[in-house]
């Protein structure tokens, strides 16, 4: 079939709004790490629904086009990249949430629909979707799902897979496989919507999920806390953890470098000196009452020399000031700190990790390197100057050869894509890779769906 007969035949599945080719389409960028590369595939396809998405995946199929899924393109690892033979299927227009169940704290939604709206949709019920990204605002739950996305709360909530119930998928060949049950139980044989979940489109395309909702909380209690180093900071972590069974959301480590950067003048504004080697905001959800606990909880630590100083935050806008400090990472690109790197390292050997890769760093002519995360779930992020190939090689080098020996992980979270391919063995044993290879070939047997990535 001929791309010209294959644009008929989508046209008439989607309809003339549904497709998008030409100087339109070049419009749109790759991704949002590439923003002045325009989208590369001959093709854009924008299906409504699971049906029609079915029939533009039999079609695809049937014509030996490949198909590369796309939500929000918000993704950091150049997973929606395309070839210019491509297709590219966009979940834009699959943005429909369904009224909220607010017994069974469930909600149905279509996997273009941002992280936002569906945040809101549960606060407007009286509950609370936990994943919450900086990016809210435009990364979609497909995007969540397909990477398997954590964010700021994973201490008390989980990865989106702990927020996925039931969903929907499409096959390369235009199969159908729902999964749709709200429930927090099944054990039904294989758990078939983990197969899609973190998979990032090489599997099945999402069409629609059942997402499970929390309690809104009834408070929180925030604080910016600086301490001798990265030890002392976990061991503030479990003190809170268990002085308040668990309820801590958020535990985010900053380093002096990323701390300065954040807090420079006409940003956020610093509530503690710049004299610290670690600082971390801590928020825990908790009762109003609950307050003069976790005042007690730090003064005992700064007592013990756990915690040289802190800020609490009195008001929400305070408590927004503090998180500004974390999330406007925008900053970072603005000062030319763009390349991003995201990891995990066993917090016991975080510390000595961080001390070592930042000597690394140091020793590449022109690199400048930050370094933040969501500590209490392992997860670092770095961000470095972007240099000449060679220069890049050496910053990749740094960061993450020395974590085959510490059983880190070369993603945590963002995904696998085309960016870390080639580091993926740093992470995953050859059979493990060959057990992935298995399962790929078994339901996309011709590499039809989001082809060259993570494999």
């Amino acid at each position: 079939m001929t791309h010209a007969a294959l644009l008929d035949r989508l046209g008439a599945i989607v309809g003339p709004s549904g497709l998008v080719t030409g100087d339109e389409l070049r419009q749109r960028s790759a991704n949002w790490t590439r923003p002045a590369e325009p989208c590369a595939a001959f093709a854009l396809v924008r299906p409504r629904s699971t049906t029609e998405t079915s029939a533009v995946m039999a079609a695809c199929q049937a014509a030996g086009v490949a198909v590369v899924p796309r939500g929000g393109a918000t993704g950091l690892v150049d997973g929606t990249l395309c070839a210019p033979d491509d297709i590219t299927l966009s979940t834009e227009r699959m943005t429909q949430i369904e009224p909220v169940d607010p017994l069974g704290m469930t909600v149905v939604v279509g996997t273009g629909a941002t992280l936002e709206s569906v945040q809101n949709a549960a606060t407007e019920s009286g509950l609370f979707f936990p994943l919450d990204l900086g990016a809210r605002g435009s990364a979609t739950v497909g995007g969540a799902i397909s990477t398997n996305a954590g964010g700021l709360r994973v201490l008390r909530y989980g990865m989106m897979r702990e927020m996925v119930l039931g969903l929907e998928a499409v096959l390369a060949d235009g199969t159908v496989v729902s999964s749709m049950r709200p429930l927090i139980k099944n054990n039904t044989g294989l758990d078939l919507k983990q197969l899609f979940i973190g998979t990032e489109g090489t599997l099945g395309i999402v069409t629609r999920a059942v997402l499970r909702l929390r309690p809104a909380p009834a408070g929180y209690a925030t604080a910016l806390i600086a301490c001798p180093g990265v030890d002392d900071g976990a061991r503030v972590l479990r003190a809170a953890q268990s002085a308040f069974q668990g309820r801590v959301s958020s535990f985010e480590g900053l380093w002096p470098d990323f701390y300065r950067v954040m807090t420079a003048p006409g940003r956020a504004t610093p509530p503690l000196g710049y004299d610290y080697p670690f600082y971390a905001i801590i928020e825990i959800e908790c009762i109003p009452e609950e307050s003069e606990r976790f005042l007690g909880l730090l003064e005992g630590l700064m007592d013990a020399g756990t915690i040289l100083d802190a800020a609490i935050a009195s008001s929400e806008e305070q408590r927004r000031g503090m998180w500004r400090i974390r999330d406007r990472v925008e900053h970072l690109n603005a000062d030319g700190i763009e390349r991003a790197f995201d990891i995990s390292v066993p917090l016991a050997k975080m510390d000595g990790y961080v001390r070592g890769a930042l000597e690394r760093l140091a020793a590449i002519p022109g690199c400048r390197a930050v370094v933040y995360g969501h500590i209490g779930d392992n997860n670092l992020h770095w961000n470095t100057t972007r240099l000449d190939a060679a220069g890049n090689a050496a910053i990749d080098a740094a960061l993450y050869e020395p974590l085959a020996h510490l059983n880190g992980s070369v993603s945590a979270e963002h995904g696998i894509g085309l960016e870390k391919r080639g580091k993926l063995a740093l992470s995953r044993s050859p059979e493990e890779i060959a057990a992935m290879r298995l399962v790929k070939r078994a339901l996309d047997p011709d590499n039809r769906l989001n082809p060259g990535k993570i494999f």
